[in-house]
């Protein structure tokens, strides 16, 4: 039987990080620093549960359950193909992958650009046909993954990220400043909501299928093996995850800014600029392109595969092109643009990626019908979540003074009551089956 060594363990965890770490993994704890100063530890806290805590959970749910593919066919036929392709289409061309694009053109190279040629969408584009022909290359060979993401990428991320921490320790920077907005009395569950910006826990759940291909070539057929591999990874992913968070976050609280702060690249453009001054600019470039660069390779190879699957006609490396060429256009639209539909497009899949990893992880504890609890759990989650997204994204919050009279809505949370009642009926309808007497035997 094949096995894997432990340097391919790490690689392959490693690998992970580098797949899950792109440019949202940079600003938001870096802006969630800034906002929450004194309270940044209890709001880091809540962000690395919802970001590298459900990324593990989603690693282990889906291993535990063999492919994402099983664990979605456990709540309905329809929502196994319709959940997955709205979570392909949102992490891959139509969001995460052009925000990736774009945010690596931001902060790398139009800081460097005159005001005429800033202005213009020419250097844009051009940056995104290059950047996209780098993410190709990587993409072509998903088998090269390990050493191309291991032993390249994720090690020099890491490396600047350490250069730029041990710089900060040796620096006389500000102290932390008074907690703004909720984090003064919701330091924690708002930092939880931030993690949600990451798109880290949907990614992992789609991402076992690159790790499924590597095995296959590898030779590695033990499904107990294969779980036991993804659930480590998962872990070695999830302790890099908490570790940079920690960092950036930090930087984030100890950085003075005056006016008012939009995002979290301003709070590392400023932070980079105290530590390296001049010279942070380029740092700091490097960083994001790195970051951008690994995160669009790992979306775009798991996207390709799925797509390859599903729609056969094409081929992997048909599916790699496509997907590069239809992100490098949607880059160009801007990533202002980009950004204006990621916060309901999340605010109505996450949830219901949370209650699925759930169900995932305790599967084996439901001494009832499994469907009933998932089609139920899952079918309330999906309803309330999409009546909150178009309560804020159509109807201006007119629904919200009805929404808050559900416990936790004011945290964000108002969906687990729903999933609970959900759960609840699901078991009955079971419940209620087993009360009734077996025709067969009693004749």
């Amino acid at each position: 039987m094949n096995s894997l060594s432990k340097k391919e363990i790490l690689f392959m965890g490693f690998m992970l990080f580098s797949m899950l770490f792109g440019a949202g993994n940079l600003i938001f704890p870096a802006y969630l620093g800034q906002t929450a100063g004194e309270n940044v530890w209890q709001a880091v806290a809540g962000f690395i549960i919802s970001d590298a805590g459900l990324a593990v959970l989603a690693f282990i749910a889906i291993a535990k359950s063999g492919s994402f593919d099983t664990l979605v066919n456990r709540v309905h036929p329809i929502f196994a193909l319709l959940f997955p392709l709205a979570i392909y289409l949102s992490i891959g061309p139509g969001l995460a992958i052009p925000r990736a694009g774009s945010l690596a053109y931001e902060m790398s190279i139009k800081p460097f650009l005159s005001n005429s040629i800033e202005s213009s969408p020419i250097g844009l584009m051009i940056y995104t046909i290059v950047f996209f022909s780098i993410v190709y290359w990587f993409a072509k060979s998903p088998s090269k993954l390990i050493d191309r993401f291991g032993k390249i990428l994720t090690p020099s991320l890491l490396i600047l990220i350490i250069i730029v921490f041990i710089k900060a320790l040796f620096t006389d920077l500000s102290s932390f400043n008074e907690a703004t907005s909720v984090y003064r009395h919701h330091p924690i569950s708002q930092g939880f909501l931030d993690g949600y910006q990451t798109m880290d826990a949907i990614a992992a759940l789609i991402y076992g299928i690159v790790f499924v291909t590597i095995f296959k070539g590898k030779e590695i057929t033990n499904q107990k093996l294969q779980v036991k591999y993804l659930a480590i990874f998962g872990i070695i992913c999830g302790i890099l995850l908490t570790f940079t968070y920690l960092i950036i976050a930090y930087l984030g609280a100890s950085t003075e800014i005056t006016g008012t702060v939009d995002n979290g690249a301003i709070v590392l453009s400023t932070v980079l600029h105290q530590l390296f001054g001049n010279s942070g600019t380029i740092v700091l470039g490097l960083i994001f392109t790195l970051a951008c660069l690994s995160v669009c390779i790992g979306l775009i190879t798991s996207c390709a595969q799925y797509f390859a699957s599903i729609f056969p006609k094409l081929t992997y490396l048909k599916w790699v092109v496509l997907l590069c060429a239809i992100s490098a256009f949607v880059a160009n639209l801007g990533l202002t643009q980009i950004l204006k539909v990621s916060v309901p497009v999340l605010g109505l899949l996450y949830p219901m990626a949370i209650a699925l990893i759930v169900l995932g992880l305790i599967h084996d504890k439901i001494p009832f019908n499994h469907r009933s609890v998932y089609v139920m759990t899952i079918g309330f989650v999906g309803l309330y979540s999409f009546i909150e997204m178009i309560n804020h994204t159509f109807l201006n919050g007119i629904l919200s003074d009805i929404l808050a009279y559900i416990p936790m809505q004011s945290n964000g949370f108002g969906w687990i009551i729903p999933g609970l009642i959900g759960f609840t009926i699901g078991a009955s309808m079971k419940s209620k089956n087993n009360s009734k007497p077996n025709v067969k035997n009693v004749a």
